[in-house]
């Protein structure tokens, strides 16, 4: 009876198996989230990018709301962002605070663009607020008076 005892304790038949099962959810999770954040990553990155081409686009005359919309998402193709993620603002020449909207010649405009970044790892999605992550990005430039024609 004992050496049986000794002899099942010492087969090590299926232990392989019984290693992987324990380590492959691990590596999953670990796949997944480093995936996830180079998601997040490249969100803001993009994010990043597109409202300084949008900011670009009011200081060489694309001073419409619209025209700075698609600007920016003509930047960011891979992003869906809606109306309700812009604002805009100004600081009129001569000023020291900035009003809403975009602004003429002359003045200093800030566009502002709040995103959300849905997490697609079902196990890290706790650890943020509604399982999103909001991610604001601006810039800020000074429009360029008309050249005279």
């Amino acid at each position: 009876m004992k050496k049986r005892l000794i002899a099942r304790l010492r087969d090590a038949t299926g232990a392989t198996l019984v290693e992987a099962a324990i380590i492959t959810p691990l590596l999953l999770l670990l796949t997944f989230s480093i995936v996830d954040f180079a998601s997040m990553f490249y969100c803001y990155l993009a994010l990043e990018s597109g409202v300084s081409q949008a900011t670009r686009a009011v200081v060489t005359g694309g001073s419409s709301e619209s025209a700075i919309m698609t600007a920016m998402r003509a930047a960011t193709p891979t992003l869906t962002i809606p109306d309700s993620a812009f604002s805009f603002s100004n600081m009129p020449a001569g000023s020291t605070s900035f009003v809403s909207g975009v602004g003429g010649p002359g003045s200093v405009s800030r566009v502002t663009v709040t995103y959300q970044w849905d997490i697609m790892t079902p196990l890290i999605r706790p650890f943020f607020t509604n399982g999103k992550i909001t991610f604001r990005v601006e810039s800020t430039m000074k429009n360029e008076k008309a050249f005279p024609s």
